[in-house]
């Protein structure tokens, strides 16, 4: 399997922190040494560090834990191969353009039996299971939404949907942004928290690094981290239902629940 992690915040925020948890479990404290990947958003565009190296020897991971990218919408994944090769081509994060926007999408997981699966104008590069899932995922929201959409619960809901299909073909643990919404799904194991004032201390698990979120922070932020498993010890993560959905909006969980029964925040709603 490999791991997962993510970010959503209503101001732009780096993910050092987490990251430098994530990196070590990519051959140091985890297994996942098949390559790693990470993309931030910018304005309306993104940026996305990949290597086929372990994170925990990849310099280029070195430099992205260094680097304080400033991000309202952060994915980032560890690999442990089991659909096709160790590779450039199959590393996520996978990004598309659709709706006149860069789509990015990784997955934890295995499935069978998705070969045949039609994507549309979205053809994969690399051999994954994964990509091959966001292809067909992306054709499927073109097909009902030709035009780009103006009520997100309708397309929330779809993923929530298209995610329960694929699902059916083994393990699917999913992070997917445009770069303003980060939408998950879980079968198995995905955890999240949301950081707000007042704000606190929080300790890695797997380095020994702290760090005093008071003094990196504003009274007004709001930090969401998605994460397979939880990264600090001393914080209350959420671990997700199987099947459930969440949809976060600059920081604030929007949406949630399973796709027959998607509940909606109602103070973000009407505001």
């Amino acid at each position: 399997m490999c791991e997962l992690l993510g970010m959503s915040a209503n101001v732009p925020t780096d993910i050092c922190f987490s990251f430098t948890g994530l990196m070590q479990r990519g051959g140091k404290t985890g297994p996942h040494r098949d390559g790693w990947g990470i993309t931030f958003y910018e304005g309306k565009g993104c940026r996305t560090f990949k290597d086929p190296m372990p994170s925990c020897q990849s310099r280029i991971a070195q430099l992205v834990q260094e680097y304080p990218i400033k991000s309202c919408a952060v994915v980032s994944h560890i690999r442990q191969a089991n659909r096709g090769g160790v590779a450039l081509e199959n590393t996520h994060p996978f990004t598309r353009e659709l709706w006149g926007r860069y789509w990015t999408f990784a997955h934890n997981g295995q499935l069978s039996g998705y070969e045949e699966w039609a994507t549309g104008r979205f053809l994969p590069v690399g051999s994954t299971d994964s990509e091959l899932a966001f292809c067909w995922l992306l054709n499927q929201l073109e097909l009902a939404f030709p035009t780009p959409p103006q009520d997100m619960r309708a397309v929330f809901t779809l993923v929530a949907r298209c995610c329960d299909r694929l699902a059916t073909l083994g393990v699917f643990n999913m992070l997917l942004t445009d770069g303003d919404y980060v939408m998950t799904y879980c079968t198995s194991n995905l955890h999240w928290l949301t950081r707000r004032a007042p704000f606190g201390q929080a300790r890695l698990l797997d380095e020994d690094v702290s760090i005093d979120f008071q003094h990196e922070t504003t009274p007004n932020d709001v930090v969401t981290i998605i994460a397979t498993l939880p990264l600090t010890q001393d914080e209350r993560w959420q671990k997700m239902a199987t099947a459930e959905c969440n949809l976060f909006y600059y920081g604030e969980r929007m949406l949630w629940g399973r796709a027959d029964s998607i509940q909606v925040n109602d103070s973000l709603a009407q505001g």
